[in-house]
């Protein structure tokens, strides 16, 4: 959700003061890298599930209060719209039996948010875009009561003036203006937390840059908006359209958007940061009283709010993310690029993989971005999304390869490994990533079920609308047996 904020609107004085503290706490942040003693004991790994909320007719729920206050699980919180919630999944060690634990834990847990939202009268789907969603759905009470979002949403109108375009071709195309952010809140996904240490940061971070694109189209899941087929995974275009403060001119001068993949490997953490003072404009320009220059000479670990607030305004794909626990600091890699479901064991899948391949390709003696540039891992970013279980994707020692191809011949191999090096128990790395391997093999992933189910229903003479709801009501049943997507059955 990001961290709260007091107030939605800001002053010059204000904006001129939190440009100022920001740029004190980048100054310290680079001091700390160098001096301070990060934790780096037991590396952690964390979870993040956005979920929509649907009625009885399936179409969004705008009942995320009712339904939080009936859950009573502070691991639940709100998200942007009001038919979102996100569950949040304390930091775990990555060795032995933990996905299993997990998996258990996860599904204890939407079994219990899930028969609390029914008594409320909702019902709980995990999907990246919810397909039944329709603009006229965003007429009046969408957003979550928090003044974050408000403030979120103030500020990107007012940098570009004018309404946001939605302009997205793919199989169909689909055009129209919004005068509210309320389109973002379509995306829900799942981010992975990857705790590292400063000297492995970048390379680390540059490994999920380059993993994005074969990682997208593994695990797919947000092929309709607003009624229309569009990418295989629409929601990564539609994030970066529907939080966009640059009119067209600033756009054809080549200004960075918030939604940004990047545009070069780096070579540390700070790289990241000292861009996102440099290059994004504070959306929240929120200040605090605290002195990070006294913090640190005390011996202690700034908070550093200002930058942390502003980091959290830049939405790389694969965000960097400083934090303070319990006194100690620490750096992570959150990976951003997952839409959210089909199934618990489908995200535990996707995230085995993430984890097992990131791994691999961060120790490698002659990494990938050392032999790739970086404007063919956005261009594989971008196939993947566009294309799914079709794209086919630039890759050292490859070439132009089939995704399937490529995960076969080399990622997945590279995941095995790696999990190994993470020491996770044999069985359940040879049952997740058996998931992986076999959704591969039938190039078959959500958004292709999604898809063809679609399809067949329109052809049995059903309209658009009446096939995405029937759809969505058999993903539904689906995602409650926990089978991985890629044995689900065709109507």
């Amino acid at each position: 959700m990001g961290d709260d904020i007091a107030q939605v609107e800001y002053t010059r004085e204000q904006r001129l003061k939190y440009r100022q503290k920001v740029r004190r706490c980048l100054d310290v942040f680079e001091r700390m890298l160098a001096e301070h003693a990060f934790d780096v004991d037991t590396p952690l790994t964390g979870l993040e599930i956005e979920l929509n909320l649907v009625n009885s007719e399936w179409a969004p729920d705008m009942a995320n209060a009712v339904v939080l206050e009936a859950i009573a699980d502070p691991a639940f919180q709100t998200e942007l719209g009001q038919y979102n919630i996100e569950l949040n999944v304390p930091p775990m060690p990555l060795a032995g039996d933990s996905f299993a634990t997990l998996e258990t834990t996860l599904r204890a847990s939407l079994d219990h948010a899930e028969s609390r939202a029914n008594e409320s009268g909702s019902e709980i789907i995990m999907i990246g875009i919810l397909p039944t969603l329709l603009p006229e759905h965003f007429e009046a009470g969408w957003m979550s009561h928090n003044p974050r979002y408000e403030a979120l949403q103030d500020a990107i109108f007012a940098h570009r003036r004018e309404d946001l375009e939605l302009d997205i071709s793919g199989v169909e195309s689909l055009q129209m203006y919004a005068d509210t952010i309320a389109p973002e809140s379509a995306c829900t996904s799942v981010q992975l937390h990857l705790q590292v240490p400063p000297a492995d940061f970048a390379a680390t971070w540059n490994a999920a840059q380059a993993l994005a694109g074969p990682q997208l189209a593994l695990g797919a899941n947000s092929p309709f908006l607003f009624g229309k087929r569009l990418w295989a995974e629409t929601r990564t275009e539609l994030f970066l359209q529907a939080t966009d403060t640059r009119s067209p001119e600033l756009r054809n001068q080549g200004v960075r958007p918030p939604v940004f993949f990047g545009e070069r490997w780096i070579t540390s953490i700070f790289d990241l940061f000292e861009e996102n003072v440099r290059y994004f404009p504070a959306l929240l320009p929120e200040t605090t009283d605290e002195d990070p220059e006294a913090e640190l000479a005390a011996g202690r670990a700034p908070r550093l709010q200002e930058l942390r607030l502003h980091n959290g305004t830049v939405y790389r794909w694969n965000r960097p993310v400083y934090d303070v626990v319990q006194g100690r600091p620490h750096l992570r890699v959150e990976n951003r690029v997952l839409p959210a479901g089909p199934t618990v064991v489908d995200v535990l899948a996707n995230a085995a993989f993430y984890y097992g391949a990131v791994r691999m390709l961060a120790t490698d003696d002659r990494p990938v971005w050392t032999k790739m540039s970086f404007a063919a891992a956005e261009s594989n970013f971008g196939s993947g999304a566009r294309l799914g279980v079709d794209a086919t994707f630039y890759w050292p020692g490859f070439g132009e390869v089939p995704w399937d191809e490529l995960m076969l011949r080399h990622l997945l191999p590279l995941a095995h490994d790696g999990l190994d090096r993470w020491g996770v128990d044999p069985a359940v790395r040879d049952r997740l990533l058996g998931i992986v391997e076999a959704r591969c093999k039938l190039r078959r992933n959500g958004s292709w079920w999604q898809s063809e189910t679609v399809a067949r229903l329109e052809g049995r003479g059903l309209d658009r609308m009446q096939a995405l709801t029937g759809m969505l009501h058999r993903y539904s049943d689906l995602m409650h047996s926990n089978e991985p997507v890629h044995t689900w059955e065709l109507p």
